[in-house]
């Protein structure tokens, strides 16, 4: 039941005062241990984040002028104890903790579990130098798995579209980021490999807290990387941003834009040296039709016909080189085509009803029937049909004497 007795009315303002006073009252300074989560530095130098433990969480933050002098810089992932007062934003109606200093207390448990599943990982061999791949020289396909609604893919598109030898790019789109992303970005990379979508694949997402970043840190992800036989650059997060999948990767690019310059730059350093070639032929060929001229007034006929049928040899024995080793390079790329076409052709022919009649097996049709639809069972037919049977040459048209529906007989 409701109290008869008149209670006065808040306004929002008035209570968020008085809620702010309490609190501010109550805890004029304080300790608080916790792991840091979610560490966000904003470009007025403030650092923002998040402390919680298993059961709870709070805002914290850390402003300009005490960052500078604090024993221990927030960082993902750190057990910590921060020093400070309780501050209520009455704009959002939130309280937070305002930091005066931060100390380290051991490690967060994410950052202890990632750390163990680094030495298991690497203890197998799945970040061993060694087993690097080198990119291509000239790629020019990429495959990029990454978020197709992200900054990621925006970055990277941009940057290959700066350049005018940018390789053909084929998006694999997967989630990267919550419990199902890790699953999905294998998935993708695996399918990179299989239909071999790219001469390299880059595997990308933008910035974030430890916890934004964690599918790439799992090990479903890791191993895929690992097990890739298509050399893969990993460009996730910023460049302070190490994953477990960077470490598996066989290059590790500081951003999803680095990782687009990586491959867009050997194309282009391909097109430069090009194009600096024909310079350098076309300077070369006409300072030698210079000195064909010079020689041209001082010598006769028979020189002249000469030094033509030297320089004539001369181009047609580059033109042959030329030739053979362009008929050579479309015979390595033709001969898996013209093998998978004639596995492909095969199996066609070996599926053929032509092909399966050819091994002493017919097709019977009713002759009444004007599409002559393939009968494959006895029940279809009564005595006294006419019916029609193909061979693998010619036909012959029958009628039915005797049914048998045993399909023993």
């Amino acid at each position: 039941m409701f109290s008869s007795e008149k209670r006065p009315v808040w306004s929002v303002s008035e209570l968020t005062r008085a809620i702010k006073g309490q609190l501010e009252d109550t805890f004029p300074s304080l300790s608080v241990e916790g792991e840091i989560s979610n560490c966000r530095p904003s470009a007025a130098g403030h650092i923002y984040f998040t402390l919680k433990d298993s059961n709870a969480m709070i805002s914290a933050a850390l402003f300009r002028g005490k960052a500078s002098r604090v024993e221990e810089q927030p960082r993902d992932g750190m057990q910590v104890v921060v020093s400070g007062k309780i501050d209520v934003y009455a704009p959002r109606g939130s309280y937070q903790i305002i930091v005066d200093n931060v100390k380290a207390a051991g490690k967060g448990t994410l950052l202890e579990a990632l750390e163990k599943r680094k030495r298991a990982l690497g203890a197998e061999g799945l970040f061993d130098q060694e087993k690097k791949q080198p990119l291509p020289p000239y790629p020019r396909r990429v495959a990029v798995i990454t978020s197709p609604t992200g900054a990621a893919v925006r970055d990277i598109l941009q940057v290959l579209a700066r350049r005018s030898a940018a390789p053909r790019v084929t998006l694999l789109p997967t989630m990267v980021q919550g419990s199902e992303a890790p699953v999905r970005i294998a998935a993708q990379i695996r399918r990179a490999a299989a239909y071999n979508l790219g001469d390299v694949v880059i595997i990308a997402r933008g910035g974030g807290s430890l916890e934004d970043l964690m599918a790439f840190n799992e090990e479903v992800v890791v191993r895929a990387v690992a097990a890739c036989p298509l050399p893969v650059i990993s460009g996730v997060g910023h460049e302070i941003d190490i994953s477990l999948a960077d470490l598996a990767s066989d290059i590790r690019a500081a951003t999803p834009s680095a990782a687009a310059e990586l491959v867009s730059d050997r194309s282009e350093d391909l097109l430069l040296r090009a194009r600096g070639f024909r310079r350098e032929t076309a300077g070369l060929l006409s300072a030698r039709l210079d000195t064909a001229g010079r020689r041209l007034g001082k010598v006769g006929i028979r020189e002249l016909s000469h030094l033509a049928t030297g320089r004539l040899e001369e181009t047609m024995r580059g033109s042959d080189e030329a030739r053979r080793e362009l008929e050579r390079a479309a015979a390595e790329r033709l001969q898996p085509l013209r093998r998978r076409l004639e596995l492909a052709g095969r199996s066609l022919n070996d599926a053929s009803p032509k092909a399966v009649m050819a091994r002493g097996y017919a097709r019977v049709s009713l002759r009444s029937d004007p599409n002559g639809r393939s009968i494959s069972d006895s029940e279809h037919l009564k005595e006294n049909d006419e019916i029609r049977v193909e061979f693998a040459r010619g036909t012959a048209d029958a009628r039915v004497s005797k049914l048998h529906n045993d399909s023993k007989i």
